[in-house]
């Protein structure tokens, strides 16, 4: 044996028994039954695989000697295991896969994680034990039935067919049968991920008080709520710039969060004119045909629908008030009916996109 490779062996069974000396302390006990793989992130490399199924208290129980003489565990393989029993003895571990690709570089791992490009979101950093420990944030806090629409940063992201998909669905799998299922590719699990994340961090430190509850409302969302409550309760007339200011230009907003660039302007082609001609006008200068422009409008209810579904119920409540009383507040009612027609339509667009094809 030459001396670099004595001096690894004893820094690695040196450190070895140093850590398992830590986990074999009370405090780890509730690990100790949960096999080593809990601990591995899905870009690390060079990991152990053949102790990856063996549980720490089976692992802790043999001497260095012993699980270094495994066949096809050599000292590389020997790092990667302590650098996963470091990561299971650590009190709290990493709850925020964002921007932390260096951690990989910092266990020598060879991780290569890919983060997303706006967020910063690196699902490939994110293992069994985060997994675990964001589902039980969503079922203690009561959260199941909430659509991962409500709660994405942004639905450009999620795929339309589960923005409506509640978080109970993903809360029986564990990761790695969530990154087996056929209709999940890389970017599908990334977004669900980064949904189940954004919760837990939103969650983590919100202590549980017998006579209140925490709720899952979107920034914006909240924002109008709060105008809406206070111009229902008021005296004074509520203007058309009021109605434009507090409803239309959040929605607006995130309509463009939500839907891009295009529909945005649609959207706000479409509240400052709403008649047949106006969309033919629209359809010839996007190139598309006026089915699609319906279509598209129509995206404008279906983000709303998952997104802030008491929008209905509220925008019609002021409709109510400001038609209520001797002299009806004609312009605001005016600023208020299309905002309410294009988000929360009495009928679909797209019956209208029949009728105006036909023509």
């Amino acid at each position: 044996m030459s001396r670099s490779t004595s001096s690894e062996h004893y820094k690695l069974e040196t450190s070895y028994e140093a850590v398992r000396r830590m986990l074999l302390v009370g405090r780890y006990a509730d690990r100790l039954d949960k096999p080593l793989v809990y601990w591995a992130l899905p870009n690390d490399r060079r990991l152990p695989l053949v102790l990856l199924d063996r549980t720490l208290a089976d692992l802790l129980a043999c001497p260095f000697e012993e699980i270094s003489n495994t066949p096809g565990i050599g000292q590389k393989k020997m790092g990667a295991m302590i650098k996963l029993l470091l990561r299971a003895a650590r009190d709290k571990t990493p709850a925020v896969p964002f921007g932390i690709s260096e951690l990989a570089d910092h266990t020598n791992l060879d991780g290569v994680g890919v983060n997303d490009p706006i967020t910063g979101f690196d699902a490939s950093m994110v293992s069994e034990s985060q997994w675990e420990r964001w589902k039980e944030a969503i079922v203690r806090h009561q959260f199941e039935s909430v659509p991962l629409g409500r709660l994405a940063p942004a639905l450009t992201s999620l795929p339309t067919v589960i923005w409506n998909t509640p978080l109970r669905f993903y809360l029986e799998y564990s990761l790695a049968e969530i990154r087996a299922l056929k209709t999940h590719g890389e970017k599908r699990i990334s977004v669900v991920l980064e949904v189940f994340h954004v919760v837990y961090e939103f969650l983590r430190d919100a202590k549980p008080v017998r006579h209140l509850r925490v709720q899952l409302v979107p920034k914006f969302a909240a924002t109008v709520e709060q105008w809406i409550d206070e111009a229902l309760g008021r005296e004074q007339p509520v203007s058309a710039a009021d109605i434009r200011k507090h409803v239309t230009a959040p929605l607006l907003a995130q309509v463009k969060v939500d839907l891009g660039e295009s529909v945005h302007r649609l959207a706000e082609g479409r509240l400052s004119a709403r008649s047949s001609q106006a969309v033919r006008e629209q359809s010839r200068r996007l190139g598309v045909t006026r089915a699609r422009v319906y279509q598209m409008l129509d995206e404008c209810n279906m983000a709303m629908a998952v997104r802030w579904p008491r929008g209905r119920c509220l925008l019609t409540l002021l409709v109510e008030r400001l038609q209520s009383g001797a002299a009806p507040q004609e312009e605001a009612l005016e600023a208020l009916l299309p905002t309410r027609e294009l988000f929360y339509p009495a009928k679909l667009q797209r019956g209208a996109a029949a009728t105006d094809e036909v023509e």
